[in-house]
């Protein structure tokens, strides 16, 4: 199994640090964020060591998504959430501070911090047009 021993979630993996785990199987632990935005946030984390979404096998991707509906619906009747969000940050640049591939699992709650609070940018339809011509694939 590919681990790197400098990475923290690496080591909660393998039972050097402590967490709360509220589910686990073959390829991921799901453990409660020791810093949650919301009551119930966690964390999927696939067992084996990849950087983020760029170098995780399609395979564990797909897995970690269908897993994260699956706790969502939990979580939601568990905690009586508002609603969810599910995150996942890539590179420096989308916050991401653990380079270990991770899914975040936030419960929502009305009245809540909130999260993902952005201004939206100013564009023509010209704009989106060229946008739209080159990323269409061909």
């Amino acid at each position: 199994m590919m681990r790197d021993e400098n990475c923290i979630f690496c080591r909660i993996i393998g039972g050097e640090i402590p967490s709360n785990t509220i589910y686990e199987d073959d390829d991921y632990k799901v453990i409660l964020d020791n810093g949650p935005a919301t009551k119930g946030h966690a964390l999927i984390l696939p067992k084996e060591h990849y950087r983020n979404f760029y170098d995780i096998p399609e395979e564990l991707a797909t897995g970690a998504l269908k897993l994260a509906k699956k706790l969502m619906v939990r979580m939601t009747d568990v905690l009586k959430a508002d609603g969810f969000h599910i995150l996942q940050n890539n590179n420096e640049a989308a916050d991401q501070s653990v380079f270990h591939y991770h899914m975040h699992l936030v419960p929502r709650y009305r009245g809540d911090q909130g999260l993902l609070s952005y201004k939206p940018l100013p564009v023509t339809k010209e704009e989106l047009a060229a946008l739209k011509e080159e990323l269409t694939e061909r």
